[in-house]
């Protein structure tokens, strides 16, 4: 049987209640999460409280815990580990925002690189909300941030996780880019 459909069939199974094919399909996928978790936190300082590891199971626990879980694919299904692993780094971020009460905020523009934010939790709030205001502008827009720059998603890998083309995925995410930034600039004086 095709990997990709074994892992479709787990991934209804699963939504369905059944333990044992949520079990199987962690096996499955673990060392892929562990890659994505990896490389949101590959530029991370040294001595963070948030690792790869534990970003891996608390979002395995977001993404099975609940009742209603429901994936048609794996691409699918990294897509939306993508979206909890970024939920997860926003709420640690909040964490470090309160326990610092503030602070000055150094920023720094998006690129291709791994998101970093352990040192600047005002910044990582700062994306994330310029990021659902892009996603309620131009959803696309804001999945092709997330798998890029959360997900650390090639062009390609992209495109064939939102079926599109990677041309469209590479304009996308150049005006992405731009909007981001121009966002997060005009709201540095208030954050």
């Amino acid at each position: 049987m095709d990997a990709d459909v074994s892992v479709t069939q787990l991934l209804h199974m699963a939504g369905a209640g059944d333990d044992a094919a949520r079990d199987r399909l962690w096996s499955l996928l673990y060392s892929e999460l562990h890659r994505l978790a990896e490389h949101q936190m590959v530029a991370e300082p040294a001595g963070q409280t948030l690792q790869p590891t534990a970003l891996i199971h608390e979002a395995y626990l977001r993404l099975f815990g609940g009742r209603n879980f429901d994936c048609q694919n794996r691409q699918h299904f990294f897509s939306l580990a993508a979206k909890v692993m970024r939920q997860i780094r926003v709420d640690s971020a909040r964490r470090r925002r309160r326990a610092k009460r503030g602070g000055e905020a150094t920023r720094e523009g998006l690129t291709d690189q791994a998101a970093v934010f352990d040192e600047d939790p005002i910044e990582m709030l700062a994306l994330d909300e310029a990021l659902d205001r892009l996603g309620d502008r131009d959803p696309l827009k804001a999945r092709v941030v997330e798998l890029r720059f959360f997900a650390g998603l090639s062009i390609d890998d992209c495109a064939a996780a939102l079926d599109v083309s990677p041309r469209t995925v590479d304009n996308e995410w150049r005006f992405a880019r731009a909007w981001l930034h121009q966002q997060i600039a005009g709201n540095e004086g208030k954050a």
